[in-house]
């Protein structure tokens, strides 16, 4: 549960928690529930509720008891009873739904329009019926004292489906080229349809004839909307007998009192995106209306904001659950959001507890995803030697890195730099003394990290010669923000003045910095070694001194040409040198290697030890060869011959 206050208004995301990686299967997604803590306490108020991919509208039945929703992909449905917080049942269609809607009180009668001009009407069991409507369709209504079913899209025309009698009947001719939406009054019955050319034409379908035309695109249009045309209506909603709410194509609001051509308040979401979903809340009479990207609650007498809702997926639809807080959202993302907002209501009576369990929370806006896994690029990996498990199940491939558990992790990471915790426990150390030591009586003193940099703080401080003394600007010491404080304390932020960026951008800082390293090797040399602190610098600097460094601010670019030069010739040296080494360097046999010894000297060495051998006597050879003979061993030669050895 994630836990947001805006506009002083309390607002609890029921489904943010924990989230648990897709690849894992059922059964290790159960034992990690038993291991982890964080993820059994997690609130899962409706089991299942979420789509495989992408949902796209979602309804509260009349008797509150089940939630229906519809989403891709595949096309499909699912219904979840609320006493039960479970799922009902799931039916998948053949196409994607645009708009559905429940006919009865319970889930029995549902009739869903799909993208490829069918309407399906839905029983218990399943499909009922199916037929086709001449175009595409957009958007319905349902007529409750005739059965007609009024149908409107992408045709100048409203199509009228009688339920009783089970055959289309005569269209409405409209003035509109397309209409998007369409709403019924509940109190008088009269039907609204919002047109493409920004314009809402309403019926009565006891005479079937139009009683009006409502022109909003021009009450929609301010100075700052920039829009190729008219905007059109994108959303349309009836509150009681007399009022109307019509959402545009860039993202404004206007109600209505139908006995008036004039919106009675205009509000913008100043997103310029379209509206797609207005519902009323009567009991703090309230508009909440949604784009995209917000759900904003506001006033509908002054256009006071009440509060808003900014999920991190894009928003399709959005339900207001009746004589409750809560709300729920189709996304585009798998999971479908339940928020609760106590200032709206009281929690449904399904859900009690959420009014108990509300109450002891403490606001904790961190989302953390996969916490059971780290995320690591590929750089990281080669650092640690885990490239080879590239490709294996031990790594998950994710963007531009892979998730690898986080247990592996710190085991790899103590094998590696098996001191890194002793490293850090003495910097720990480090700083609790630093700490007690601040909490003494301090005189101002020269950090021990970026010492030029607080020297060159302090002249400015003193000098008089900035932008904020000019300006008669009381200059802030940046030394005394905490902001920046461990930017004077940590090692790993020193400024490196060698550097080819820093020489560019700093081409005029040689001779400044010369004077203050000076400057800071007499101040080293009053302070005793053993001292730690360091005394606050004293003097400021000649107007010789503010004279040079005007002169030099005026050869700025001829220091830049300087340095660029500069740096370049050092790169040229550099890889003389590497080109020197090179040579210098022999290259070593690689796949034998010559051993020492007298033999293997030279295969010119052994010619010569041919030759002569073969000149000498046999007495002579075994005199000179290096094998002695330990045995006296008779040899008896063919020519009669023998030899003692």
């Amino acid at each position: 549960m994630q836990v947001s206050n805006v506009n002083d208004v309390k607002i609890y995301n029921l489904s943010c928690g924990k989230s648990l990686p897709e690849w894992l299967s059922d059964r290790k997604k159960r034992a990690l529930q038993k291991k982890d803590v964080d993820v059994r306490r997690r609130i899962e108020l409706i089991q299942d509720f979420e789509m495989p991919t992408v949902s796209t509208n979602i309804k509260v039945s009349r008797d509150g008891q089940y939630v229906i929703a519809t989403g891709t992909y595949k096309p499909r449905v699912r219904c979840y009873d609320t006493y039960q917080l479970s799922l009902k049942f799931e039916r998948c269609l053949d196409s994607d739904v645009v708009k559905f809607d429940v006919l009865s009180d319970d889930y029995s009668k549902i009739v869903f329009l799909q993208c490829d001009r069918y309407v399906e009407l839905h029983s218990q069991h399943g499909r009922y019926f199916r037929l086709r409507i001449p175009k595409f369709g957009r958007d319905f209504s349902y007529h409750y004292p005739s059965c007609d079913l009024y149908f409107v899209g992408a045709s100048s025309e409203i199509y009228r489906l009688n339920l009783e009698q089970g055959r289309y009947l005569n269209s409405l001719q409209t003035q509109a080229s397309q209409l998007n939406v369409c709403d019924i009054n509940p109190a008088h019955q009269l039907f609204a349809a919002g047109t493409a050319e920004g314009k809402v034409e309403c019926w009565d379908p006891r005479t079937r004839s139009s009683v009006g035309i409502l022109d909003c695109a021009l009450s929609s249009v301010t100075e700052d909307t920039e829009i190729d045309g008219l905007p059109a209506v994108t959303a349309l909603k009836f509150s009681g007998p007399l009022h109307m709410a019509v959402g545009t194509s860039t993202g404004q609001v206007l109600i209505y009192d139908l006995r008036s051509s004039r919106p009675l308040i205009v509000k913008d979401h100043q997103y310029g995106l379209p509206i797609k979903s207005i519902q009323f809340h009567d009991p703090l009479e309230l508009v909440i209306s949604a784009d995209s990207r917000i759900i904003k609650m506001w006033n509908k007498d002054t256009g006071k904001i009440f509060t808003s809702i900014e999920p991190e997926t894009d928003v399709n639809d959005v339900c207001v659950y009746p004589d409750s807080g809560m709300l729920f959202t189709a996304n585009e993302a798998p999971k479908m959001n339940v928020y609760y907002i106590p200032a709206l209501g009281p929690a449904p009576k399904w859900c009690s507890f959420l009014d108990n369990l509300t109450e002891e929370l403490e606001e904790n806006p961190e989302s953390t995803v996969y916490d059971d896994y780290k995320f690591v690029t590929k750089k990281e990996l080669e650092d640690l030697g885990l490239a080879h498990l590239i490709g294996s199940s031990l790594l998950r491939a994710y963007m531009h890195g892979f998730f690898i558990d986080i247990r592996l992790y710190h085991k790899v990471k103590a094998m590696v730099n098996p001191f890194a915790y002793e490293e850090y426990k003495r910097e720990k150390i480090r700083q609790k003394i630093e700490e007690t030591r601040a909490q003494r009586v301090q005189i101002k003193k020269l950090p021990k990290v970026n010492k030029e940099l607080a020297l060159k703080l302090y002249e400015e401080e003193e000098d008089g010669h900035t932008l904020q003394k000019k300006k008669d600007k009381k200059m802030t010491n940046i030394l005394g923000d905490d902001r920046f404080k461990v930017m004077f304390e940590n090692p790993d932020y020193q400024v490196d003045e060698k550097s080819e960026e820093y020489r560019l951008l700093h081409p005029l800082v040689s001779k400044i910095s010369e004077k203050r390293k000076k400057k800071l090797k007499a101040m080293e040399k009053l302070q005793p070694q053993e001292q730690e602190e360091e005394e606050e610098p004293e003097g400021k600097p000649s107007d010789a001194e503010s004279s040079e460094t005007s002169d030099d601010e005026k050869g700025w670019v001829e220091e830049v040409r300087k340095q660029r030069k500069l740096i370049r010739q050092e790169e040229k040296d550099k890889r003389q040198e590497r080109v020197k080494e090179d040579r210098r360097t022999t290259l070593k046999p690689q796949f034998y290697e010559i051993k020492a010894g007298e033999e293997f000297r030279s295969f010119q060495d052994t010619a010569k030890k041919q030759k002569l051998m073969s000149s000498l006597s046999v007495s002579d050879r075994l005199l000179r060869s290096p094998v002695r003979l330990t045995l006296v061993k008779k040899v008896t030669w063919t020519s009669g011959f023998q030899i003692h050895c």
